[in-house]
């Protein structure tokens, strides 16, 4: 008798630690925040990410650092840029690098400004200055990164439950804030043999608009 009292309860026990499983703890990439300015012909992207390295979709969590991502697409992609942004009354920055298969400049270094509101930047090709304000595009509406994997859990509660025993969470998870004219999240959920499923979310609703497995 005391054996089935056991397991009885142990049973609802052990699905409630599961559903306890803090999944935004397996996020090995992070992207919680985007800024955006446009100056002659130039168009800025400043992200704020947070990164596992070394960075591999292997399923498998590593140690994350935040990072200060920075895209800048031009006019053309032969000439010399220098950018310098200013947080919190320091200023950062330096020579720009050129992506050839994006077909834009690119720099990046270890800085938080995930929680900043604009950032102010100032492009320098030889003589010429060009000043941006680069704006947040989160507004009051746009769901945290954290808000869209709970709601994602509560919708694809079959796929978390595969990925999940007692130990924890048998993955990693990338989440990607995007912005075309409105805020959406990538999320991509890969499991330890490196196959992913992803998806298109809503960034206000947390809606469901695009499920993809590769």
């Amino acid at each position: 008798v005391i054996l089935l009292f056991s397991i009885f309860f142990s049973l609802p026990l052990f699905s409630a630690c599961k559903n306890k499983v803090d999944y935004f703890a397996y996020a090995s990439e992070i992207r919680s925040n985007i800024f955006y300015a446009e100056a002659n012909d130039y168009t800025l992207r400043i992200y704020a990410v947070e990164k596992e390295y070394p960075y591999q979709s292997d399923g498998i969590k590593m140690e994350t650092s935040m990072r200060t991502e920075i895209r800048l697409l031009a006019p053309s992609g032969d000439k010399a840029y220098e950018l310098f942004f200013t947080v919190n009354g320091k200023e950062y920055g330096g020579e720009l690098s050129y992506d050839n298969v994006r077909a834009e400049y690119y720099y990046s270094c270890t800085l938080d400004v995930s929680s900043a509101n604009a950032i102010d930047c100032k492009l320098l090709c030889g003589e010429t200055e060009i000043s941006f304000c680069a704006k947040s595009i989160k507004t009051e509406n746009t769901l945290s990164a954290r808000k869209i994997v709970d709601l994602l859990c509560e919708s694809e509660r079959e796929l978390f439950a595969t990925l999940t025993d007692k130990y924890g969470f048998a993955g990693e998870i990338y989440i990607r804030l995007l912005y075309e004219d409105f805020p959406y999240y990538y999320v991509g959920v890969i499991d330890r043999s490196g196959n992913t499923t992803a998806f298109l979310i809503n960034g206000e609703t947390g809606k469901i608009l695009a499920r993809r497995q590769s």
